[in-house]
């Protein structure tokens, strides 16, 4: 089958990094300004749009050809920009965004071909964004430039030559990935799930605007109350400004500090200071609340049609083929604790402050606890929203084989107590509220939270055990029982590690009794998945490491610094790539039995599906979503799933 790599560049009004593709492409001015392409191996070929040249009549008629498979950078944004136009179907596209970021290698055409060593001058990197900076967005009108807002071929013609050649560039670097990348495909059921992740992103879900608007001004109010009160508090012309407010609390706590970041704050209130700072730091803290950023996100990204698209990103997250939030960011929303929602969105609606001040108390927090309820079904619809209980925990256990956990979420499913029944050797029975026992449920919850990828006594407190109530010396023991009651678990940490390190030091090929097999070719270690898929890790290697043990090493993006370059890891952590993929392969059969059946996925976050369903088809409903979700892949046998949820809901929530 042939393929038609194709890129290209484009002009629209609205800024695609804050409002997203769908909204970029749906405005009136978007068009197509150059269309670069090239078949198989031949010569790329460059269609300057703007200068009145035609896309030749077979390339456009063999967008819409199934013998012909469309390849992009991606693809996502060539499919919908084109389909504005063109008749093209989204089963015959393929994307070396998605064949990169399934082998390990970082999203963007540049970061890949910094990975693959295409030795792309960053020089030319940088003029290249400015040809999209000066062609595919507006411009300022200025006196110098007559008053324009927007700049065509003809007023630098040396810049426009230049851009058609970045331009075919893209095109060449995008088919090298393509072939460099051809022997490890991405498996077909990836491609049906990246389908299904289109279809959910171009769907998107309604926005109730007018809580959005009510809550952006009722926002805005106390922002304005709040920064006057630290005026009067402070003396300070602007405690805003991060340097003022610093060198402010600097002079009268006698405190030395770096920052005033979220934990920098939270570190000087525990420390109990005078009363005006405190109320000063509270205000900033108040002022620092990411509620308004979502409302304000929301808005940028709206549709014409009230609707947000564009929510997520197939392959989000490194390796594992998690997804991940984008725009509004929903995979970090807050939960909701008012009990009243219908009342304080009413109010917000209605912008009526005093009421929300009087029967809320924190406004800010009332906001932030309202974005939730900002995301509802269309018109005659409903949501119907299930997720998974325990998913990684239950997927943790059926591949360790710790028999006594896949008991517990065979039947009761209370694993809080009954990990702290296992760990301290008493009767479940005596771990319930208003007995003795209870008080170890939270060292049973906490351990379950923190333990099961090799985590430690900081991992316990990172949870939040001292939180809990739990105190530092009590932590290694809770370690040491969690581990002695998971025997399994925590072989197979070691396990995995033992494997890698065979597979990279002698070839070693390890099939596990769990579905997982450890294997190296001479670019990878592969970790092959139950589902079929794999998770790759690029350059790998032993080093020694500080205890005189060997070391896996690979080559790869850091989450914490987004930089490519060397990763270690350990047994411990490649079991939890392996559990969160896993987990990740569960959801998406879960959302496509969904999705087969007729069902319309607004969007999903975490282990969660949010479904709209209209309101006179009874034949959809949660004990049918809940089956359906729970119904196993064939790779999946015995795997003790559970679901839950709620029904008939007028806007998204969670408690």
């Amino acid at each position: 089958m042939r393929t038609l790599h194709i890129d290209i560049e484009t002009f629209s009004s609205v800024n695609i990094k804050k409002s997203g593709l769908y909204k970029y492409v749906q405005s009136p001015d978007f068009e197509i300004i150059l269309f670069a392409y090239a078949y198989d191996d031949e010569p790329v070929r460059v269609i300057d749009c703007l200068q009145k040249e035609a896309i030749p009549l077979p390339v456009i008629m063999d967008l819409s050809n199934p013998k012909i498979v469309k390849v992009a950078h991606n693809a996502a944004f060539e499919f919908y920009s084109l389909s504005k136009f063109y008749r093209t179907y989204l089963e015959q596209w393929q994307c070396t965004m998605v064949q990169a970021l399934y082998c390990g290698f970082p999203g963007s055409l540049a970061g890949v071909g910094e990975a693959m060593n295409f030795h792309e001058d960053k020089k030319k990197m940088g003029i290249g964004k400015a040809l999209i900076k000066y062609f595919c967005v507006p411009c300022a009108a200025t006196k110098a430039n007559g008053g324009r807002t927007r700049n065509y071929p003809h007023h630098n013609m040396q810049k426009w030559e230049l851009f058609k050649s970045y331009n075919l560039q893209d095109v060449v670097t995008e088919r090298e990935i393509y072939h460099q990348l051809r022997h490890y495909p991405v498996p077909d059921l990836e491609w049906v799930n990246w389908r299904l992740d289109q279809m959910i992103n171009m769907g998107g879900t309604a926005l109730d605007m007018d809580l959005v608007n009510g809550a952006l001004a009722i926002s805005d109010q106390i922002r304005d109350e709040l920064s006057d009160k630290a005026k009067d508090l402070t003396g300070l012309d602007n405690p805003n400004s991060v340097a003022q407010l610093k060198k402010w609390v600097e002079e009268n706590s006698g405190l030395e500090i770096e920052s005033l970041n979220k934990a920098t704050v939270a570190e000087i209130l525990a420390g109990d200071p005078e009363e005006g700072i405190k109320e000063v730091l509270k205000i900033r803290k108040e002022l620092g609340k990411t509620s308004v950023k979502k409302y304000e996100a929301m808005k940028t990204c709206v549709c014409e049609d009230g609707r947000v698209r564009g929510l997520l990103q197939f392959y989000g997250a490194n390796r594992t083929g998690r997804f991940a939030g984008r725009l509004v960011q929903i995979q970090n929303l807050p939960k909701n604790f008012i009990g009243t929602l219908d009342t304080a969105r009413e109010f917000v609606k209605h912008r009526q402050i005093e009421a929300v001040r009087m029967i809320y108390g924190n406004i800010p927090d009332t906001l932030s606890q309202l974005i939730r309820t900002a995301f509802v079904p269309g018109e005659g619809c409903h949501f119907c929203v299930a997720d998974f209980s325990a998913i990684e925990a239950r997927v943790l256990a059926w591949m360790a084989g710790e028999q006594w956990r896949l008991e517990v979420f065979r039947t009761h499913g209370k694993i809080y107590e009954a990990s702290a029944s296992a760990m301290f050797g008493v009767p479940i029975e005596s771990i319930a509220k208003g007995q003795e026992n209870y008080k170890l449920r939270a060292k049973g919850k906490v351990a379950e939270l923190a333990l099961g990828y090799g985590g430690g006594a900081k991992a316990l407190i990172a949870m939040g055990a001292l939180n809990m109530g739990l105190t530092e010396e009590e932590l290694p023991d809770i370690v040491k029982r969690w581990r002695a009651s998971s025997r399994r678990i925590y072989d197979f940490w070691y396990t995995i590690e033992r494997a890698a390190q065979e597979a990279i030091e002698y070839g070693v090929v390890t099939s596990l009794a769990c579905g997982v097999t450890i294997s190296r070719d001479e670019n990878f270690l592969l970790i092959q998945l139950p589902s079929g898929r794999s998770l790759f890790y690029n350059n790998p290697q032993l080093a020694m490491g500080s205890y005189g043990n060997k070391e896996i090493c690979f080559t790869g993006l850091n989450q914490t610094n987004k930089k490519w370059g060397t990763i270690t890891t350990w047994g411990g952590k490649l079991v939890e790539n392996i559990i969160q993929a896993v987990s990740r392969d569960i959801l998406c059969n879960a959302m496509m039995n969904l999705a087969s059946a007729g069902y319309k996925i607004n969007f999903h976050i975490h282990d969660e599906v949010i479904l709209e369903v209209p309101d006179e088809d009874k034949s959809k409903n949660l004990e049918d979503v809940i089956k359906r979700m729970c119904a196993l892949p064939d790779w999946a046998n015995g795997l003790p799933l559970n679901a839950a949820g709620f029904d008939n809901a007028l806007y998204y929530m969670k408690d």
